[in-house]
């Protein structure tokens, strides 16, 4: 899988991939516009996601109701560092949920191939290449 990045205009950097364009900015207070996520949020918002989708599949192959089921993911850093270093997702359901439904929705969830990747991270490289500039 390739990922194209372009700079879009102030501190807007988009990624176009698979015929989709994933736009991002920086706060107003960080010298962007605040004109779409920056980088690191849909980064977290990609592990709520995915957890979403394991959780939405669980529930569609029992034919359980999924209209009344969120996730909530809670964020905490730690003060000194600003890292995170606690990532919480709560499976909200709704009065009267079958209990027994519980822990295997959480092992499901935990199946999430983003969360996956976090605790077994691939290697990573930044290289430069030259390239010819087209003549219009």
């Amino acid at each position: 899988m390739e990922f194209n990045v372009q700079f879009s205009g102030g501190s807007r950097v988009d990624a176009s991939f698979n015929g989709f364009v994933v736009q991002t900015d920086q706060p107003a207070g960080a010298g962007g516009e605040g004109s779409a996520p920056t980088p690191f949020a849909l980064f977290l918002a990609s592990l709520a996601t995915c957890a979403g989708i394991y959780v939405l599949g669980f529930l569609r192959q029992r034919g359980l109701p999924t209209q009344d089921v969120r996730l909530i993911q809670h964020v905490h850093s730690d003060r000194s560092s600003g890292m995170v270093d606690n990532i919480e997702i709560e499976i909200q359901v709704p009065e009267g949920f079958p209990e027994k439904y519980l822990a295997p929705m959480i092992r499901s969830a935990e199946l999430c191939a983003v969360k996956k990747h976090i605790e077994h991270p691939p290697r990573m490289s930044v290289v430069t290449r030259a390239t010819s500039a087209e003549v219009a």
